[in-house]
C-alpha cells in the first residue's frame, strides 16, 4: 500500500489482539521508523523499548490498567521515553519529538498489517504509573515514560471514525475558505 493510503487506513485499536508472535524484524523495523522522525534542533530526545517479552508486557498492563487501559493482550508493545534536553534559546522540543516518532511507528504498524493505539493518558496523567514502569524497565532518572504502544493482530477488524469534512479543518490561504484562487 502507498504512504498515503496507509495513513487513511491508520486507527486507533482498543480491541482484544490475536495471540499471534510479532517477529522482532517488523518490531525493529517500527522502531527504527519511530527513530527516523524529525527531531527539533535534532537533540533526538525520544529513545524506545521494543517489548517482546509476555512478562514485562503484562507488568505494563497491569501497571497501565489501573488507569482505564485496553487492549491487554497484544503480544507486543513500544514503551516510549523522553528526555527534556533544550535546544535553542532554553526551548524544549521532546514532546513534538516523541509525537513525531509514535506516529511514525503508528504507520509503521499499520504498514505491516498490525494495529496499535497511542496510550499516553493512561500513562502520564499519574506519575506513579510513569514511576512503576520505569522502574520495571530499569531506566535511568535521566528518562520519562511518556507512552505505551500495545501491537498485534486485531481480533476483531476496527475502523476508523468519522471524522468532521474536509472544509471544516482545512482551508486554502485564508481561513474558512476552499477556493483555489
Amino acid at each position: 500500500m502507498d504512504i498515503i493510503e496507509c495513513i487513511q487506513r491508520r486507527y486507533s485499536y482498543r480491541g482484544p489482539y490475536k495471540s499471534t508472535q510479532v517477529p522482532r524484524e517488523d518490531l525493529e523495523k517500527i522502531l527504527k521508523a519511530g527513530l527516523s522522525a524529525p527531531s527539533g534542533c535534532n537533540k533526538q530526545t525520544t529513545s524506545l523499548i521494543g517489548l517482546d517479552d509476555n512478562k514485562i508486557l503484562a507488568s505494563i498492563t497491569s501497571i497501565i490498567n489501573k488507569n482505564g487501559f485496553e487492549g491487554k493482550n497484544a503480544p507486543a508493545g513500544i514503551c516510549v521515553l523522553t528526555q527534556k534536553i533544550p535546544g535553542y534559546a532554553n526551548v524544549y522540543f521532546n514532546v513534538q519529538d516523541y509525537a513525531a516518532a509514535i506516529e511514525n511507528m503508528l504507520i509503521a504498524i499499520t504498514a505491516l498489517g498490525y494495529a496499535s493505539c497511542w496510550v499516553e493518558g493512561q500513562v502520564t496523567e499519574n506519575s506513579e504509573t510513569q514511576k512503576q514502569i520505569a522502574k520495571l524497565l530499569q531506566l535511568p532518572s535521566n528518562y520519562i515514560v511518556v507512552a505505551f504502544l500495545p501491537i498485534g493482530i486485531p481480533e476483531k477488524e476496527g475502523k476508523r471514525p468519522l471524522y468532521k469534512e474536509f472544509s471544516e479543518r482545512a482551508w486554502y490561504n485564508i481561513y474558512g475558505k476552499n477556493n483555489l484562487i
